[in-house]
């Protein structure tokens, strides 16, 4: 009886042994993973470069696989499974394999477009569409090397989808055109993430990403304008961000015609002085001037030039000069004359 029941327990560990350390080399595989992991991340993070970040960022995904991977093949060298069954487990071990080492080759990719997009003016930047087709290719090549690892012709594929190409190209011909316009967008680096831009329509705002149809435009109230890729790249726009993002804010003003002109330009000018030092979005080693340029109906008109870091600090650097010439031309006795139109009442009567 004794002998019967160890034969039983021996039959039962048996048939649980390859469940038991599948268990046991995962667990220890993820825990022995996370350690290395938060390490190397901690690591990483006292480094000045993020090039050992995006290395270890790109790992994350394809450890887990890797701990799958091990632990399946553990399992399996326990385990007296048929011969057909022990040829599909370690094809989907090849196959996890493969996962594997394309998931870490799209993220790494991924992170070095970025990174080097975010170092220079490269004619690459980071958007959508430029991160996502590079995920799609190493996928598609991932694809391809999995079924070629399990005996699939792949020439009569590539053949296929040749031929089929065509046809996806006829019926979805709104779509590609979208596509390809949003990389020539992407490529040309005329319109980056992050400009402030201008339609003829009159849409404006900042860019906050362009993907494989439309390219996303935030406006200053808080709204996101979609304007399809071909329509964009066909369109007028004006770039407030190229080729810096400083900028000129005009000021258009008019004195009475008994001013001294002199004396006007000498309190504009140490106005403007005051708000490109003191205003935010002032540029401070910037010199103001003003340019005389009309004789008005009711004054001599002239524009004030300052200077702005970017397009939205224009509005703040008006506003408060506007505020501050205004107090001084009244301090100073400088008259900005209300419009004025005088009536010949005898040439009215002899009409």
């Amino acid at each position: 009886m004794n002998k019967d029941l160890l034969l039983g327990l021996a039959s039962l560990a048996e048939m649980f042994m390859p469940l038991i350390i599948f268990i046991l080399v995962l667990f220890t595989g993820l825990i022995i993973k996370k350690i290395i992991f938060n390490r190397l991340l901690r690591r990483a993070k006292k480094t000045s470069t993020q090039l050992d970040d995006i290395f270890v960022g790109a790992a994350k995904s394809p450890l887990m696989v890797l701990c799958w991977i091990l632990a399946l093949y553990f399992a399996l060298q326990f385990s007296k499974l048929p011969e057909n069954i022990v040829q599909v487990i370690s094809k989907s071990i090849l196959i996890l394999g493969i996962i594997s080492a394309v998931l870490a080759f799209a993220n790494l990719l991924s992170g070095l477009i970025k990174f080097y997009s975010s170092r220079s003016d490269s004619a690459l930047p980071v958007t959508s569409l430029t991160q996502n087709i590079a995920r799609i290719f190493v996928f598609s090549i991932g694809g391809l090397i999995i079924l070629n690892s399990l005996g699939v012709s792949i020439t009569p594929i590539l053949a296929t989808l040749g031929v089929g190409g065509l046809a996806v190209a006829l019926a979805l011909q709104d779509t590609l055109t979208n596509l390809f316009a949003g990389f020539h967008i992407t490529v040309a680096n005329q319109i980056r993430v992050g400009d402030y831009i201008k339609l003829e329509t009159g849409e404006e705002g900042y860019v906050v990403d362009i993907n494989w149809r439309s390219t996303k435009i935030k406006m200053l109230p808080n709204n996101i304008v979609l304007i399809p890729n071909d329509k964009l790249n066909k369109a007028i726009v004006t770039n407030y961000y190229l080729p810096d993002k400083e900028m000129a804010v005009l000021v258009d003003l008019g004195v009475h015609y008994k001013s001294d002109l002199e004396k006007v330009e000498k309190i504009t000018c140490e106005v403007a002085k005051s708000i490109m030092a003191e205003v935010n979005g002032g540029v401070s080693y910037f010199e103001p001037f003003i340019r005389y340029h009309t004789f008005g109906d009711s004054s001599i008109k002239f524009t004030v030039i300052l200077r702005a870091k970017e397009f939205v600090d224009q509005y703040l650097i008006k506003h408060e000069f506007i505020k501050r010439l205004h107090k001084r031309y009244n301090k100073e006795g400088v008259n900005i004359p209300y419009p004025i139109r005088a009536i010949n009442y005898e040439q009215e009567k002899a009409g």
